[in-house]
């Protein structure tokens, strides 16, 4: 249908006089969707019972502060000062249940009087909600990615250290140690440390734990573990084998000068995808009991090695390619095996996400317990984004080698944008509470199809 000129163009002159009065509008309908699969979870109902212990009549009791952290990160906020801008906003207060959101004094006190109970509380309550979504999907093969990620901070906040740095040197933080799962790119548990140790600090009894926890959820399930070269060692290896485990491991050039005399003594290499090379063996350290698959990879690469060589002492070096080991129990040809590794990078878009959309890198308070709390609500945030996805979708895919996201999520911005940040009006026509919408299509179809998929 062609329009005429008159019916597209207007002429815009005056300036619209301001009124600021009590209209029961919302700036984030999106909400409604929220709240229905809050409902669904009984998260409310569960963050209640993780504050069980400091429930003493509270006005704001500390389930619904921490359910309104949540939200505040949702919504994309991100400093707690930063609550005061949707304080008098209805659907906010609806869905946390408080006639009036506290003041940034109210929930900084809140988080320094967290404790022990509190993170540990938290921790559980994340790690049921992942078991029970693995276990409704029913997964043949789960696969566990772990990995720490620096988070800076530049005030003294308990517990920080200084640690290693490329970009910031010298600045204090925290080193938390992640486990993902591959499959639906959510984070099933989190190991708080301080920013001076090493990626291997109390990562062996973490794994187990992790590991242990989907055995019991899944127990017919394939369990698979990819770690970087950080993690290597003897121990991890007879962790990953006891508990029948298959894995694959990045091997650090520079613990075992044996590996560049065995890269670059070898002449035939077989030939993978484009670019990569390989050949394997049945090897082990001197001072090891067992000996295991390792993979010599060569890839052809035009980038310029930027890192200082050090006389080419530990790591091969030949210009055009880069070097790397992988040692595996999987039995899979080594080109699958090779993809199936380099899968892991996946994780590093989880950790983007985590830092920009639900401000993981922040630290509010200055006591441990509080940023605990806080980095907690942050993965929280991000695990019910992908779950309210998870639960009104079929997967985009099914098991790739590399062990993609079975679905292709949507982030937390382009959910905001589509229909999370909506305004909208709250009415009670016929005593029957009201929620009304610019008639925009596209945001209607989103919400509907969320509301009506977590209906059925």
């Amino acid at each position: 249908m062609k329009l005429s000129k008159s019916d597209v163009r207007r002429n815009t002159f005056a300036l619209p006089r301001l009124r600021f009065e009590d209209q029961q509008l919302t700036s984030f309908s999106g909400l409604v969707v929220f709240q229905s699969l809050f409902a669904q979870l009984g998260l409310k109902e569960r963050l209640r019972r993780c504050f069980r212990h400091r429930d003493t009549g509270n006005t704001y009791a500390p389930g619904q502060t921490t359910l309104l952290l949540i939200i505040h990160l949702l919504l994309g906020f991100r400093g707690l000062r930063e609550s005061g801008f949707y304080a008098d906003d209805p659907m906010v207060q609806r869905l946390v249940g408080w006639r009036q959101i506290p003041d940034v004094s109210t929930l900084s006190r809140f988080l320094s009087r967290c404790g022990d109970r509190c993170v540990a509380g938290l921790r559980q309550l994340n790690r049921e909600l992942i078991l029970d979504r693995l276990a409704a999907l029913n997964l043949r093969r789960v696969t566990l990615d772990f990995d720490g990620s620096v988070i800076g901070t530049g005030r003294a906040a308990e517990g920080t250290a200084i640690g290693f740095n490329r970009k910031k040197k010298g600045q204090r933080s925290y080193y938390p140690l992640l486990c993902t799962v591959a499959q639906t790119g959510q984070v099933l548990d989190v190991l708080h440390r301080p920013g001076n140790v090493h990626d291997s600090r109390g990562a062996k009894d973490f794994m187990r734990r992790c590991i242990l926890r989907i055995r019991k959820a899944l127990p017919k399930a394939i369990l698979e573990v990819r770690i970087d070269g950080a993690f290597f060692s003897e121990e991890i290896v007879d962790l990953l084998v006891e508990l029948d485990v298959e894995f694959t491991i990045s091997v650090p050039f520079r613990r075992f000068a044996q590996l560049k005399t065995m890269t670059e003594e070898r002449r035939r290499w077989r030939h993978g995808a484009s670019g990569l090379r390989y050949f394997e063996c049945r090897w082990k350290p001197k001072s090891w009991q067992r000996k295991l698959r390792f993979l010599f990879i060569r890839t052809e690469t035009k980038r310029r090695t930027k890192q200082p060589i050090q006389l080419d002492l530990f790591v091969p070096f030949e210009y055009g390619y880069e070097f790397k080991v992988v040692v595996t129990n999987k039995r899979l040809s080594a080109k699958k095996a090779v993809a199936f590794h380099n899968g892991r990078g996946a994780q590093e878009a989880v950790f983007a996400e985590l830092k920009s959309q639900t401000n993981l890198d922040y630290v509010p308070v200055r006591s441990l317990r509080g940023n605990q709390t806080y980095l907690l609500a942050a993965v929280l945030a991000h695990n019910l984004n992908r779950e309210l996805q998870v639960a009104t979708r079929p997967p985009d895919r099914r098991t790739t080698e590399k062990r993609s996201p079975m679905w292709c999520f949507d982030q937390l911005t382009t959910i905001r944008r589509k229909f999370l940040l909506r305004a909208g009006r709250l009415t009670r026509p016929q005593g029957g509470l009201t929620l009304t919408l610019s008639p925009n299509r596209s945001a209607k179809y989103e919400m509907l199809h969320y509301l009506d998929a977590l209906a059925a």
